[in-house]
């Protein structure tokens, strides 16, 4: 599948799930549960939005020139507005901002467009150059940022349970990575393809975060989100644990991470469009166990397995885990040969995740 498709699926994603903000929204504390439930009111609106937008078309991108092996970043400020994307405040090359947040922004935009170039060779989002757009103070005390179809935003948060949405690179990371998913397998979002498109989201945020360190596997946090909790969070390092799924946050406030690590536990649900931010540990675990088995920089072997079973055109949209399970075998057959070390990785994988 490449860009040219016109059946595109751009989702409207957010960092925090809707799970987890129904919990706070039933928090004891009226001021945690007033901005769950505002939070939750305000996604709901733009996932209404995208969705007309979606089934209405977008008009299709005028060819464009060979695209140059560096970004076009574009920062908007919201001004604690809601409309988007705001007021210009940094471009590429311009002078650095006096405001953290905006320079935050522009340079996550940077490291996950040197991750997809350096490591795979591929030019922005959907391969041909496409300019990175992100607007900051969105809206009052804003507990999220999400990738729209068509540019990044982010919250302030509310100083408490979440803190400036921009302190983590692989949130920044695993929102762009919805948009190259939109440009190649074009993954339906529910149920365990939807699972799939929180799963890779994931892995090449985390990956971003790793490269941008230098960071090799066992030295990873393996964790979505750390630093990004507030000083109100007293059991709580991340909002996601690729490691460890499950163990990310058990909080008074935020409750109990209910991410399961194998098909044993896998969670049947009509929320969250069947679960896609809770079953999305079974394949990010999987990913783990790939890497840590071949140990190294994740991206390298690990991470172009992924790459090349996204963009390969053999998923389907509607794939599920054993189909990418499948595939994911065949790229790394195809890449470094049938009974290596990344073939054998990969068959450890996902049978400890009871896909085998």
């Amino acid at each position: 599948m490449d860009a040219s498709s016109t059946h595109r699926h751009p989702v409207f994603c957010t960092v925090v799930p809707p799970h987890l903000l129904d919990r706070i929204a039933r928090s004891r504390n009226p001021r945690f549960a007033d901005l769950a439930q505002a939070t939750l009111e305000r996604d709901s609106l733009l996932r209404t939005r995208r969705r007309v937008t979606t089934v209405r078309g977008a008009a299709a991108p005028a060819p464009a020139a060979p695209a140059p092996d560096r970004p076009d970043r574009t920062v908007y400020d919201a001004q604690h507005r809601t409309r988007l994307p705001g007021r210009k405040v940094r471009e590429e090359g311009g002078p650095v901002s006096g405001d953290v947040t905006v320079n935050r922004a522009y340079a996550g935009l940077g490291a996950t467009y040197e991750l997809f170039l350096t490591a795979f060779g591929r030019r922005s989002i959907d391969g041909a150059g496409l300019p990175l757009d992100a607007t900051v103070h969105y809206g009052e005390d804003y507990n999220n940022a999400f990738w729209d179809g068509t540019q990044m935003v982010f919250g302030d948060g509310d100083g408490e349970l979440f803190v400036d949405f921009t302190v983590s690179v692989d949130v920044i990371g695993h929102e762009l990575a919805h948009g190259v998913t939109q440009y190649t397998a074009n993954l339906e979002y529910h149920g365990q393809s939807g699972a799939l498109n929180e799963s890779v989201s994931d892995v090449f945020g985390s990956l971003i975060k790793q490269y941008s360190l230098d960071q090799t596997a066992d030295r990873a946090d393996w964790l979505i989100g750390a630093g990004l909790l507030g000083p109100a969070v007293d059991r709580g390092q991340a909002l996601r644990s690729m490691k460890a799924p499950g163990t990310a946050y058990e909080d008074d406030e935020l409750g109990k991470d209910p991410q399961p690590a194998t098909m044993d536990d896998y969670v049947d649900t009509v929320r969250d469009n069947g679960g896609v931010h809770i079953n999305s540990g079974i394949p990010n675990h999987a990913f783990y166990i790939v890497a840590s088995e071949l140990g190294g920089k994740a991206w390298e072997r690990a991470g172009q397995i992924w790459y090349d079973a996204l963009t390969g055109g053999e998923l389907a949209t509607d794939a599920d885990f054993r189909d990418f399970a499948r595939v994911t075998a065949a790229a790394a057959v195809a890449r470094y040969g049938e009974g290596g070390a990344e073939h054998q990785a990969l068959q450890k994988a996902w049978s400890a995740v009871g896909l085998g």
